[in-house]
């Protein structure tokens, strides 16, 4: 075979690259000085910052030219994805959603030094409101921010919620607003509007301190008392990005038996069976499927963080006991159609699941989980 001629070397192909690389940072860069610009007038217009019709003109235009230039379409329609998500994230940070005479208020974090706390001094710090923290070591007192401020948002541990909730409220203004952040809904909630005549609003933001950008993530916010001041807080979350999700404290709590006791719980089992077994987590990984390695981290992910989160989420939640009755049944169900080798009792079980999920959901299902395979397979 004749040698094949390289028409330049490796090191020059390379440095090419970086400097095409720098070119599309350029690009880049210029392109959020349009968002910027864009943000403004949707400020002046008084115009949402989403825009799903021209985000679906954009993604097909985009997937369009890429296929003209031999480029892969899926590919690249997922980079433009994360564009627009920066575009929107950029949008929110520079207030396109704030109107230009909406007059600051003065917003009392109780328990803003921890990171829940900061989270929602930044939240409103970043939309032009004046913050207060309040926390144990702090030379403001809740009581003293509580009776100063128009917004009192309650973040402590859920444990000492209703406790903080009924030594504060009292001192919170007939005219403002007392609200929460808490994991739980139910009982904070009727604490509030017991403890105070205020407007009362009980929130729950759908994710941890930790996460890179707000936007796009879900809160969902459950109306104790007080149109006005709902309204308020609805507007300025939008504003910031966010998607509210209505719900009464009822509906919130049954809800999270689900979303959040029975998927952490089902994690916590598949920890303890890991730990239990002794395989180490090293031998796993030399055999791992991608969906096991998905997995693994969602676990590994989970431990990392404080018991004292998780315990008091499932554990206060009212329905826990039936959530974890059902998993025991279905578990113990399960183990037997395996030990007595029964097909049909499997297959049984896979179509009822099956069937529950829906064909839709089940196409979307394997869609998503397949991108995200793709994406922790190249980063691996």
């Amino acid at each position: 075979m004749d040698d094949v001629i390289l028409s330049r070397p490796l090191a020059v192909l390379r440095a090419l690259i970086d400097a095409v690389d720098r070119d599309v940072l350029q690009l880049l860069g210029r392109r959020m000085a349009l968002v910027a610009e864009v943000a403004e007038s949707k400020r002046h217009s008084g115009r949402r910052i989403r825009d799903f019709e021209r985000e679906r003109q954009i993604l097909d235009d985009r997937r369009e030219r890429a296929e003209r230039l031999g480029l892969p379409a899926g590919v690249v329609e997922s980079m433009w994805r994360l564009v627009l998500w920066a575009s929107r994230d950029k949008q929110s940070a520079l207030r396109a959603e704030v109107p230009h005479d909406v007059d600051p208020v003065t917003v009392a974090i109780i328990g803003g030094a921890g990171g829940m706390g900061k989270l929602m001094a930044r939240l409103f710090g970043d939309l032009g409101h004046a913050v207060m923290v309040a926390d144990l070591d702090t030379e403001l007192t809740p009581i003293e921010a509580a009776k100063h401020a128009d917004v009192v948002v309650i973040s402590v541990p859920i444990d000492a919620t209703e406790r903080v909730i009924a030594e504060v409220g009292p001192h919170v203004r007939e005219d403002a607003l007392l609200m929460d952040v808490t994991s739980v809904k139910e009982g904070p909630v009727a604490a509030m509007l017991a403890s105070t005549k205020a407007s009362v609003v009980g929130t729950h933001p759908m994710f941890g301190p930790n996460v890179h950008s707000l936007q796009g993530q879900r809160v969902v916010v459950c109306g104790g008392r007080g149109e006005g001041w709902e309204a308020w807080l609805r507007r300025n979350l939008s504003a910031r990005g966010l998607e509210v999700t209505d719900a009464t404290p009822e509906q919130h709590d049954k809800a999270m038996a689900v979303v959040q006791v029975l998927n952490h719980y089902q994690t916590q089992v598949m920890g303890l069976t890991l730990a239990r077994l002794g395989v180490p987590v090293e031998e796993t990984l030399r055999f791992a499927s991608p969906a096991y390695l998905m997995e693994l981290y969602v676990v590994g992910r989970h431990f990392v963080q404080s018991p004292g989160l998780y315990g008091p989420i499932e554990m206060r939640n009212p329905r826990t006991a039936e959530v974890t009755a059902a998993f025991e049944r279905s578990a113990t169900e399960l183990a037997a159609v395996l030990a007595a080798k029964d097909q049909a009792g499997f297959d049984a079980a896979f179509e009822e699941v099956r069937a529950y999920f829906g064909e839709d959901f089940g196409r979307e299902a394997a869609e998503q989980s397949s991108f995200l395979i793709d994406r922790l397979v190249e980063r691996s």
